[in-house]
C-alpha cells in the first residue's frame, strides 16, 4: 500500500532552517516528500540537519545564505533550481529579535540591522523566488511575520515595525500574483519555544517579560515549532488553494484577547 505524500515531486526552500521553526518546517516538508533546500547563516547547523535528513532518505541541499544580502539570495534560488529543477514552495522564515528598549532610546544601527534581515531579507527572498515561480506559472510562498505584525508591544518597536512591513509586502505581492498561479501568505507565530526565545529569557529582565507574556497566553503554554510548521505546510499546500494574502496567527489565542 502506498502512502500519499502531499509534497511528493515538489521542491521547498526554507530560510532560517538551522533551528527552531525553520528546521521544523524543513523536516516537515521532507517528511511529506519534498526535496528541501535549507538556508541559514549557521553552516554547521544546516549541514548537520541536511546530513540527518539525507540519512533518512530525503533529498536535501544546505546553502549558507545571509538573506540581508541580495546577491546571496539570488545565488540561493539559482542553486535551488540548478539542483532540483524548480521551486514550488518557500518559507521565508529567517529573522532576528531586538532587545527591549523604549523607542527614544533605541540604537539606529540596531534598527537598521533588524529591518535589513526581517524586512529587506523577506523582500530579497520574494524577489528571486517569484522570478522562478513566475516562469513556472505556479508556486506558494509563506512569509514569517509573527504576532509582531498584528499588534504592538511596548519596548519592541523596531521588531514590530519590521514584521508589520512583512505583512504589507505579503498582501501587496499576493495581489500581483494571485491570478498567475502563485499564492503568497504569511504566518504569525506567537511565543514559540525556539532558540531565539531562549536567548530572550536568558537575562533576568527577559525572564520577567516572558512570565508576563505567558500570563496573558490563553492556552497557558509556549507554542511548539512543529505547530508552526504544520501551518506553513498547509498554507503552501493544495488544501489552502483559495487562501491568498492572509496573515495566519498561530499564537495560542494571544491576539484575540
Amino acid at each position: 500500500m502506498s502512502i500519499s505524500k502531499s509534497f511528493a515531486d515538489k521542491v521547498a526552500l526554507v530560510t532560517g532552517a538551522g533551528s527552531g521553526m525553520g528546521l521544523a518546517s524543513a523536516r516537515a516538508f521532507a517528511a511529506e516528500g519534498a526535496a528541501v533546500v535549507l538556508a541559514d547563516t549557521n553552516e554547521n547547523a544546516i549541514r548537520q540537519a541536511a546530513d540527518n535528513l539525507t540519512a533518512q532518505g530525503h533529498r536535501v541541499l544546505p546553502v549558507v545564505c545571509d538573506v540581508a544580502v541580495e546577491s546571496e539570495v539570488a545565488d540561493l534560488v539559482k542553486q535551488t533550481v540548478d539542483t532540483f529543477g524548480r521551486l514550488d514552495a518557500a518559507y521565508n522564515n529567517a529573522g532576528v529579535q531586538t532587545p527591549s528598549v523604549e523607542t527614544a532610546d533605541a540604537d539606529g544601527a540596531e534598527f537598521d540591522r533588524v529591518q535589513a534581515i526581517n524586512l529587506r531579507g523577506v523582500w530579497n527572498c520574494m524577489k528571486y523566488e517569484l522570478r522562478q515561480m513566475r516562469e513556472q506559472g505556479s508556486g506558494a510562498i509563506v512569509n514569517c511575520a509573527s504576532i509582531g505584525g498584528l499588534i504592538g508591544i511596548a519596548g519592541l518597536a523596531p521588531y514590530h515595525a519590521s514584521k508589520h512591513g512583512v505583512l504589507g509586502l505579503t498582501k501587496s505581492a499576493a495581489l500581483e500574483y494571485a491570478a498567475r498561479g502563485i499564492r503568497i501568505n504569511a504566518v504569525c507565530p506567537g511565543i514559540i519555544a525556539t532558540p531565539m526565545v531562549e536567548r530572550m529569557t536568558a537575562t533576568d529582565a527577559g525572564a520577567e517579560a516572558m512570565k508576563a507574556l505567558l500570563a496573558q497566553q490563553p492556552i497557558g503554554r509556549l507554542g511548539r515549532p512543529e505547530e508552526v510548521a504544520e501551518a506553513v505546510l498547509w498554507l503552501t499546500g493544495d488544501k489552502s488553494g483559495f487562501v491568498i494574502g492572509h496573515a495566519l496567527a498561530v499564537d495560542g489565542g494571544y491576539t484575540i484577547q
